[in-house]
């Protein structure tokens, strides 16, 4: 007798690897953003094995739904989020930031196949995504447009421009998906510029609006439904999440956002997500 997981456990399963993908590639590296990579786990498994209409075998589908990250400095947990759909193998996560390498330190949309646009300079990926959103509305296709953005990233005037500039075209096929983890470099999002209340800007904005767990997967897959069944105004969901989650040492401090483990902190964090999995994996 053969047995199947529920399909909220098989996300969990998958996020886990995400996140044993983001150490593994992090500590090769010995460089990169560990925080904001490893709270995303969630947020990219709903993505890629859920909501997004892709084809890792033919990622220049003209018909696949659009994935911007504009906060292109998590790009570990996209890239890991690739490797475990499928588009590149995984072992090609170890390459990340090395020179040569299509795993940039930032996504490089000419290098890798699936990567919607180059990234770096914080505030620009709601100004492309508009900007597609709008053309897939001009061209009547039926694709949408998700747009990872970071918290601290709403301190950028263009991505108010471009909140603006949605709302006047009734983007209602353009979803931004906001990491709400309240860090950024320096310290808390609410010391160094204060966001509050973000909710009620979105809707001033005329953006309908969803708060929810970024990391359970019942709250986001229902958060992405709402999106795709609100006519007549863009969505935003602001996912709540914890900085680091998933390795114990690293949950809630922003020191880590900017920096990688070592060796020995990587074996710790793989332990302890595997011995996760383990528990996962138990599930029937």
């Amino acid at each position: 007798m053969t047995t199947t997981r529920d399909p909220i456990t098989e996300l969990k399963l998958r996020a886990n690897a995400i996140r044993q993908g983001i150490i593994e590639s992090l500590v090769a590296a010995g460089s990169g953003h560990s925080a904001g990579s490893l709270d995303m786990a969630e947020v990219f498994a709903a993505l890629y094995f859920a909501v997004l209409r892709h084809d890792p075998k033919n990622p220049e589908w003209a018909e696949r739904d659009r994935l911007l990250l504009s906060a292109g400095h998590i790009c570990p947990v996209r890239y890991s989020a690739m490797a475990e759909a499928g588009y590149f193998p995984r072992e090609e996560l170890l390459t990340l930031r090395k020179f040569g390498t299509r795993l940039q330190g930032h996504p490089e949309r000419t290098l890798l196949p699936g990567s919607e646009s180059t990234s770096g300079p914080l505030g620009e990926g709601l100004a492309q995504s508009g900007g597609l959103a709008l053309a897939a509305k001009m061209d009547r296709k039926e694709w949408r447009v998700y747009c990872v953005v970071s918290d601290a990233e709403e301190q950028c005037g263009l991505h108010w421009e471009a909140m603006l500039f949605a709302a006047k075209f009734q983007l209602d096929n353009l979803c931004c998906i906001v990491d709400r983890n309240f860090i950024q470099i320096d310290g808390s999002t609410e010391t160094v510029m204060p966001l509050e209340p973000l909710r009620a800007k979105y809707e001033a904005f005329n953006w309908h609006a969803i708060d929810c767990d970024g990391h359970d997967f019942v709250a986001l897959l229902a958060a992405f439904d709402e999106a795709r069944s609100t006519k007549g105004k863009p969505t935003v969901i602001l996912a709540n999440t914890m900085p680091g989650k998933g390795v114990a040492f690293m949950e809630n401090d922003f020191l880590w956002h900017g920096k990688p483990p070592n060796r020995e902190q990587a074996d710790e964090a793989l332990r302890e997500l595997r011995d996760d999995a383990a528990r996962l994996q138990a599930v029937r």
